[in-house]
């Protein structure tokens, strides 16, 4: 079972998670202090990046808002997988163009968990992306995740099911209850943002390891 670490900071919380049992760390791109949790600077999304190297998958999420600024992105942090989440929906010409541009880098589209409709969604961007990853939405936050609120396992299921693409389940995962996720759903990975952060006045402060840890185990010891 993946499991994927998402909100990262700084070099040493990613080298912290990875130690935990994290394989794959995710970092946001984005304006500091802005709408988007935890999103740091390229600068600091770069060192992250070099210091993990092979020693774990690397996730950009990109929440800028059109093709041309993505891709430029991401061809100046070479992650290992792109993940579409907020302000740009992927389509398969921009997944032909990412291959063009990136030939390595997977590309991961966001379903918002959020009736019977996700399904149809889901299979619609299994077409052209090479993994989903289901997540709950915010009401308070733009784009679909960091919601840290349990989706419908039994849609998760159906997707899982239907899609020919692996499927990373997320939603407010933490060691108390990602292994009845994974037990339900059978995902080919589980994502862990809020319920593996220190939390405080409603602000992500940092990452809690010894969370992380319990959540990666738990995940690895299920199972399917």
């Amino acid at each position: 079972m993946e499991t994927q670490i998402y909100s990262i900071q700084t070099v040493e919380e990613a080298l912290g998670c990875i130690q935990a049992g994290a394989d794959r760390i995710g970092v946001l791109v984005g304006l500091v202090n802005g709408p988007f949790p935890c999103a740091i600077s390229e600068e600091t999304a770069m060192d992250i990046f070099s210091a993990i190297g092979n020693k774990a998958v690397k996730v950009l999420i990109s929440v800028q808002d059109n093709e041309a600024d993505i891709l430029a992105q991401t061809q100046r942090l070479k992650p290992d997988v792109l993940h579409l989440c907020t302000s740009f929906a992927g389509n398969p010409e921009f997944r032909e163009k990412l291959r063009k541009c990136l030939p390595e880098v997977k590309l991961m589209e966001a379903v918002g968990v959020t009736g019977e409709e996700s399904i149809e969604e889901a299979v619609k961007k299994a077409e052209y992306a090479d993994i989903i990853l289901l997540d709950s939405v915010s009401t308070s936050i733009p784009g679909i995740g960091a919601a840290g609120v349990i989706n419908d396992w039994g849609i998760g299921r159906q997707i899982v099911e239907k899609v020919k693409v692996p499927v990373i389940l997320a939603g407010g995962l933490g060691p108390d209850n990602v292994r009845a996720a994974i037990e339900q759903v059978k995902p080919f990975g589980v994502d862990s943002l809020t319920r593996t952060s220190v939390v405080k006045n409603g602000k992500i402060l940092h990452k809690d390891i010894e969370l992380v840890k319990q959540f990666c185990e738990a995940a690895k010891d299920v199972s399917l």
